[in-house]
Parts: structure tokens; sequence; C-alpha cells
């Protein structure tokens, strides 16, 4: 039986629980001798409610920084994917940091560590699935999320959160929830999408509440002993240098998208939403940005926003890239290339009506 060690933290910032997770991996780069756990599992909380954006989000389209500032709610932008979300004590933050494998593909990894956590619900009688590309149900309704995170020293970073409970309200008045993916943006209909386990059990819990058994379910599914420990003197030192970049406004912002008017659509895929943002210059597409809350990118993405670089705003000439790009790629996300050109093309029509006469 491998040993992981266990960390329990509660009250922790919203920058500083990011940097804490990343700076775990320090440990675990395959050029490193090996540490004395084979994996670190942290279970934590926030002591305040705190947004948390995908890094591969658009920060502007996906939360209200104004909200959040008037409400004194911290901003930050993890290093794993996934959709924006909102963390507080209600919520609870799980980390595996660990070597990351060299024969699993990232859907894999995803679902190997799911599982832990799925037999933690179902210890507490939520009966919860992995469905899609990152995303925890029960019956249709969202309970958890997942992300992943290689750093290029061959650590890896896994992340969820379980909703113990939710302020609806509070989550509406800070994130932009898109109509493409709730048609309306009222309490009820969210309520129809996302589910907590204090909803499905009837009581009210918070994140704390979930840790014991969390924790269970991981021992259970993957065999491990866990054995409580804080963070050593050189993670420390790391988390705190981690801060500052997790705190910094250069980490914060988005990719630009260049060009003298901007479009965007919503390309809706099997495996999530995608926002397309296309910038115009003269009638060229000087840039191409899709954006998503995946948990890794698709790998044919960026060639294929770099191959419509400066090509003619075009439906016909969007048309035939796309198809060249994604040609084996059995589409983007689970879409065809036409699907994705056509939501190109309806992003560089908005950027064309913004053109001077």
């Amino acid at each position: 039986m491998s040993a992981w060690r266990l960390l329990i933290e509660d009250g922790v910032g919203g920058i500083a629980g990011l940097a804490t997770d990343d700076a775990l991996m320090l440990h675990y780069g395959r050029d490193d001798a090996a540490p004395p756990w084979e994996a670190t599992l942290r279970l934590y909380t926030y002591h305040a409610h705190s947004v948390n954006v995908g890094r591969y989000q658009m920060l502007a389209a996906e939360v209200d920084t104004a909200a959040c500032q008037r409400l004194g709610i911290d901003v930050a932008r993890r290093p794993t994917g996934g959709g924006a979300i909102i963390m507080g004590p209600r919520q609870l933050g799980i980390a595996i940091t660990t070597r990351a494998p060299t024969d699993l593909h990232p859907s894999q990894v995803l679902r190997r560590y799911s599982q832990g956590i799925l037999a933690g619900l179902r210890s507490l009688g939520v009966d919860a699935r992995l469905r899609g590309k990152n995303d925890l149900e029960v019956g249709a309704r969202k309970i958890a999320g997942l992300g992943l995170y290689a750093d290029d020293r061959g650590a890896l970073l896994f992340h969820a959160s379980v909703l113990a409970g939710i302020d609806i309200p509070l989550m509406l008045s800070v994130l932009r929830i898109p109509g493409a993916k709730l048609a309306d943006k009222g309490i009820t209909r969210v309520q129809e999408r996302l589910t907590t386990v204090s909803r499905e059990l009837g009581r009210e819990l918070n994140g704390t509440d979930l840790r014991d058994a969390i924790a269970a379910g991981f021992t259970q599914t993957l065999g491990v002993s866990l054995q409580r420990a804080g963070l050593d003197a050189m993670e420390r030192v790391r988390a705190t240098e981690l801060s500052e970049l997790y705190g910094s406004a250069e980490w914060l912002a988005d990719r630009q998208v260049e060009g003298d008017t901007r479009g965007e659509a919503l390309l809706r895929t099997p495996s999530g939403l995608i926002r397309v943002y296309a910038g115009l210059q003269g009638t060229a597409l000087s840039s191409v940005m899709l954006t998503g809350d995946y948990s890794t990118p698709p790998a044919k993405l960026l060639s294929l926003e770099a191959a419509l670089r400066w090509c003619s705003a075009d439906p016909q000439r969007i048309l035939e890239i796309t198809r060249h790009e994604l040609a084996d790629d059995g589409g983007l996300l689970g879409s065809s290339a036409e699907t994705v050109a056509d939501a190109i093309w309806q992003a560089a029509c908005v950027a064309l009506e913004k053109v001077p006469a």
C-alpha cells in the first residue's frame, strides 16, 4: 500500500490557496529525488468567497470583476482548466499533486482521481457520476468540477471543487452565465443545472463536513494510506513566492484579441461551451481565439488559431482552413469542422458590423 501525505486546511485565502497547490508540485518533478509520499492530497476550504477562473477562460467574459471588487471578493486564475467557480466555506477544495503519469491520457487521469470523490460522496448517500469531460453530476445536475495541470518538469496537479452548498444569488451576481449554457439566468434555472450535497441529503453542510468521507474515498478506491502532515520548509517558501505570481495583474490578464474591431460568438460543443473571438484589421482576421472551460486545450486549438490569422474574413475561406486543421482530429471537442467554422464566421460578422462605413 503506497503512502500519501494528507494536508488539511481551513480558512485559506483565494490567492494563497492556489499558490499552495502549485507549491506542492515542487518535489514531484521528473528529475527530483523520490519524495517520501507517492502523492499529496490537500483538502481545504476558503475563509471567504473567492472567484476562481479556469486557466483557459477569458476573465471579462466569465466574471463581473466590478461586482467582485464591490463585494470584497478575491478573483484568481487557476493553473488548471475548467470553468469559473465561486469558493467559500461551503465548498471543499481538493488538490492532488504527484508525478504526471506517462501512460495515461488526461481524461484517464481525471477519471482515476474522480473515483475517490465519487466513493466519498456515495458513502454520504449521494450517488454522483462522472459526466462529460470534467464534471461530476447527480442526475443531470453538476455537484463538482475537475481540472488538471502538468508543468514542464513532469509534476501533476489535479483540482476539484465539491459543492456542499452554494449561495446562488451571490454566484449569479459575480459570474457571467452565458445564455447558451443557461437559457434563463434566474435562480430556478440554476437550480436545475446545479446541485449540492446539502440539497441531496436534505440538511445543511459545509465543506468541512465532507472531508473525512472524501479522504476515505481515496483510501478505498486507490488503495493508499493517508498520513497527516504539513508543508515542509521549501514548500512554504515556494508558496510565498507563488503568491506574488497568482496575485499579479499579469497572471490574471487574458490573452488579447488583436484588431481594429472585435466580435464574439458562442460555440456549444458536446464537451462544453467555447467562446469564439475574432479581431479584424480591414477585412482580414488579425486574430482568432477560442477559450473555454476545458481541462486541457484541445491539441488542434492553437494550430487552428494560428492558421486563421490574417486570412480573409470570408465564410468559405474560414471553412477551408478549419477543415484542413481539423481533418485528422475528428472535430474540435466533438464538434464538426463546419460547426466550428460557422461559429468563427459569426464572431467575424459581429466584428464586421462594427467597421465604419
